[in-house]
């Protein structure tokens, strides 16, 4: 993608509004340019504050009854119900919103999550750090976060620790570590979270399952069976709590 192009679309990318080819392709734009990435956390922290800062006024009492008035050809009395009805049926749509956000927002992540699956495939760049050894994989991790990521080995439940890299996801820089079991790796995204809940998804060949432990949100990513990715979240659970 040019630079040009990449620009252009990166408030539809803020906005979760980009296919996954166009979303695929923003990431790998993301992931060479500091700057471009930096403007987007710019557009993001501003949708933040809009939403959080903006003012929102209430409508003046007896606006309903003008509106009824200026309408002719209709009685006021059913205009006004109708306008209540109205009014009451946005309400009621507006207190939905809090709900729909929640799994929007958790498809726009995953789609993210698949991106940084696809770039660390092709690119052949699934680690940064080729190890086993989680102390030589943890400071690794923690030099270049702004916090110091849970590894743990669990070599001996037949999950390989293989080693980690550093990743661009919903704006920040997050730990991805490796794990292997049999020919199939295991990419747990971490980092610091807390609120959520559970997730389990497929999508495009990929299992994804997300949860929550000691202040940390981790998401794996894999191709592995589905049983076995949920025995392997269970294993990575236990030990990091």
């Amino acid at each position: 993608m040019k630079p040009e192009d990449a620009a252009r679309l990166l408030q539809a990318y803020a906005d979760g509004e980009l296919d996954p080819a166009a979303s695929l392709e923003m990431e790998a734009a993301l992931a060479a340019s500091p700057a471009l990435r930096a403007a987007l956390e710019r557009t993001r922290a501003m949708s933040a504050a809009i939403r959080e800062k903006a003012d929102y006024h209430a409508a003046p009492a007896g606006l309903a009854a003008r509106i009824g008035r200026s309408l002719p050809d209709r009685p006021a009395r059913r205009t006004s119900r109708w306008i209540f009805a109205a009014a009451a049926a946005g309400i009621a749509a507006l207190a939905l919103v809090p709900f729909l956000i929640r799994p929007v927002a958790q498809d726009r992540l995953a789609e993210e999550l698949i991106a940084s699956h696809g770039r660390a495939t092709v690119g052949q760049r699934m680690m940064d750090v080729a190890s086993s050894d989680l102390h030589t994989v943890k400071p690794w991790l923690s030099a270049r976060l702004p916090y110091s990521p849970p590894v743990v080995d669990l070599a001996a439940k037949g999950f390989p620790l293989a080693g980690g890299r550093v990743d661009y996801i919903d704006g920040k820089p997050v730990a991805v570590l490796v794990y292997m079991r049999r020919k199939h790796t295991i990419e747990a995204f971490v980092w610091p979270e807390d609120s959520g809940r559970a997730v389990w998804q497929t999508r495009t060949g990929l299992n994804i399952q997300s949860f929550a432990a000691e202040g940390m949100r981790y998401w794996l990513v894999s191709d592995l069976a589905a049983e076995e990715l949920r025995e392997f979240a269970a294993l990575l659970r236990a030990s990091t709590s």
